[in-house]
């Protein structure tokens, strides 16, 4: 988890008397994880946490998910995805299982209450936009290619700014997209979405020196963090697979200082250090993000593989015992033909992927790469929802199939764009 961090006023020890302005006791929470063995923040609140009154069931929130026994790879458009609600309510899942849920949300509305998913830790990639996310820890300030970490039990607001028509993508419309668009990649196993552990050191938790990004790289909640109002305040739980409404009578974010590992914060993939090698390097050196039973990369631009014969493109791979899909940010993915920006494309368990017929040529002699794309490998089956499939592709699974053979019979060994072959017995 992150480093350790403290935010506002707190007292000199932990579980002692600290006393407000008025002479009333501050009521102090600890926040903590698997069963206080884990990752813990400790925080002061001006009312306690526990007055709370009005609950509420809304709806249910587990995914229904379809065609659950039909394995194909899969091409769903992005740009075909519909504006609607807001950060919390704007959110659909395409794709799921036990351990993870992959949804996409373009907000056409604000949100008018504050929000805490029980259930598990989301890992936001904002695609468009920017704003600020008010949370108990304090201010988050995001921007486009973002991930913000939020962890299990964070009350917050997420709040965008409106897109200027610059920042908007080409060909969409005001009313389309008036705030932005993220993928938020939610855990819902109970396990936590951190570093890898190759990343850190055992000893101190504190990022390695041959890590692609370290606590430098890394944005913390920021002050304003205290909001002291009474009045009626709703809170929406997200748990036991339903929302749930609750009614605080003051301002959830009454929090006047808190220390601890235990907090939201942000990343940019701008920031990712590529590790790039002679021939193609497989897909975990582009990790971002750890949990349980999936894995959260981003392909980003970087110099290509440097050997004298290197085919700078992924080769085909079989995924025997995990899915992969990837969400397409920008740039030119070279393995891929038909493939544009906002697209998310599935490859299932069993199937062997690899480059379209092609690319293979069309890459080679290439030294860099303008692409930056983000994945998430499962270790269980990934299904659709009835909206993802809404955006599916019915040719996708038909598109390697071309004259991949009679192409590499036209290419010509020792042509200007790429060194001689070696003869092969």
């Amino acid at each position: 988890m992150p480093y350790y961090l403290q935010r506002g006023n707190i007292p000199d020890k932990r579980h002692v008397q600290f006393f407000r302005p008025d002479g009333a006791l501050y009521s102090e929470e600890v926040f903590g994880t698997e069963g206080f063995a884990g990752p813990t923040s400790t925080l002061y609140h001006i009312h306690p946490p526990t007055q709370v009154s009005g609950w509420k069931a809304l709806h249910a929130t587990a995914p229904e998910y379809v065609e659950t026994d039909i394995l194909r790879m899969r091409h769903m458009i992005g740009n075909k995805f519909k504006a609607k609600g807001d950060p919390i309510s704007g959110r659909v899942v395409l794709l799921g299982n036990s351990d993870v849920e992959m949804s996409m949300c373009q907000p056409l509305e604000r949100m008018h209450y504050h929000y805490k998913n029980a259930q598990g830790d989301e890992c936001l990639f904002i695609h468009f936009g920017s704003g600020a996310i008010h949370t108990m820890f304090g201010t988050l300030k995001f921007r486009a290619r973002d991930f913000v970490v939020i962890p299990r039990g964070t009350i917050y607001a997420m709040e965008f700014d409106r897109l200027t028509d610059d920042d908007r993508p080409l060909g969409v419309a005001r009313e389309a997209m008036p705030y932005g668009k993220f993928v938020c990649f939610e855990a819902v196993n109970g396990s936590h979405i951190q570093p890898p552990p190759r990343y850190v050191a055992k000893k101190s938790a504190q990022y390695l020196e041959d890590a692609p990004y370290c606590e430098r790289d890394l944005r913390v909640p920021q002050m304003p963090l205290t909001v002291d109002a009474l009045g009626s305040h709703e809170v929406r739980i997200k748990a036991l697979g339903r929302m749930h409404s609750y009614d605080f009578g003051y301002h959830p974010l009454d929090v006047v200082g808190w220390d601890g590992c235990y907090y939201p914060y942000c990343f940019n993939a701008d920031d990712f250090q590529p590790i790039v090698g002679m021939v193609h390097l497989p897909p975990p050196i582009h990790q971002v993000f750890d949990a349980h039973n999936f894995v959260i990369c981003a392909f980003c631009p970087r110099p290509l593989d440097f050997h004298p014969r290197a085919i700078p493109i992924p080769y085909n791979h079989s995924n025997i015992d995990s899915d992969e899909v990837m969400y397409y940010v920008m740039g030119e993915y070279k393995a891929r033909r038909g493939i544009g920006v906002g697209s998310i494309s599935l490859h299932p368990l069993g199937i062997a992927h690899g480059p379209h017929p092609g690319t293979i040529e069309q890459s080679l002699g290439k030294t860099h790469t303008d692409e930056l794309a983000v994945m998430c490998d499962t270790f269980r089956p990934l299904l659709p929802t009835k909206a993802a499939i809404e955006l599916d592709d019915p040719e996708y699974p038909e598109s390697w199939k071309d004259e991949h053979f009679k192409r590499m019979a036209r290419y010509v060994p020792g042509a200007s764009h790429a060194p001689p072959l070696t003869p092969t017995r």
